[in-house]
């Protein structure tokens, strides 16, 4: 049940039974045709699903996560590992003190990964809690149907292709993209959508030679941070970040 649909008093009633929340961690990000918002309606759907049969709240899905890799497309929010831990950490804070002792924090984008560690730290500081970090894609379930369909998933694909993650009147490729080469691994934000911009025509590209990789990363730097991209290798990956 979402906690938006209750109010502090039935929240209230509902600690006198019953010690568990479940918290969901998405991003705001590009993922190419499909929303901007993918990993945060999945969390946050798959928290409602999976917790309405219990009857355990799930809070409204943090929508903002670890997403420098991208933070050159309009759109994106990119926070860093300490920002992000400290929030999460504070809402366990506050949760805490009305009487919440377990807590699942559903995460649904895979550069918040960093995150498990701060929270799980918070929970070896405060005995009888229990803090479980759960990126949905990789439970075994999910984790063999990926590899049973497809050997490299990754963002943006088929993955992540949902009715609810598509955008009414946006067109789909049909096709399948081919693998990105190797060399633009350590590239900036901007410098990704240099690549993109320079390289992909109607969704193919040539290979990148070993020299592309320095001369964009010198391309439309911006800020001091060590902010880095790394792009999957994928059959759908220009599909995804290129228009």
């Amino acid at each position: 049940m979402s906690i938006a649909g209750l109010n502090w008093m039935q929240v209230e009633d509902y600690l006198e039974r019953d010690d568990r929340i479940v918290l969901p961690v998405g991003s705001t990000e590009q993922h190419a045709y499909l929303s901007l918002a993918t990993d945060t309606i999945l969390a946050g759907r798959l928290a409602l699903e999976a917790a309405e049969p219990l009857g355990v709240p799930v809070l409204p899905a943090m929508p903002f996560g670890v997403a420098g890799r991208w933070a050159a497309f309009p759109g994106t929010i990119a926070l860093s590992v300490d920002t992000l831990a400290a929030v999460l950490v504070e809402a366990l804070d506050s949760l805490v003190v009305h009487g919440f002792r377990r807590f699942l924090v559903l995460n649904g984008h895979g550069g918040n990964a960093p995150v498990a560690e701060p929270l799980q730290a918070w929970g070896q500081e405060h005995p009888g809690t229990l803090v479980r970090f759960h990126s949905w894609w990789t439970g075994p379930r999910a984790a063999a149907a990926l590899a049973e369909l497809e050997p490299e998933p990754a963002h943006a694909s088929w993955l992540e292709n949902f009715p609810w993650t598509r955008l009414d009147g946006v067109a789909l490729p049909e096709e399948r993209k081919p693998l990105v080469p190797d060399g633009i691994d350590e590239l900036e934000p901007e410098a990704v959508r240099g690549a993109r911009r320079g390289r992909v025509v109607r969704g193919s590209i040539r290979p990148l030679r070993r020299g592309d990789a320095a001369r964009l990363g010198r391309r439309g730097r911006r800020g001091t941070g060590p902010a880095r991209v790394q792009l999957r290798r994928s059959p759908l990956q220009w599909c995804r970040c290129a228009r």
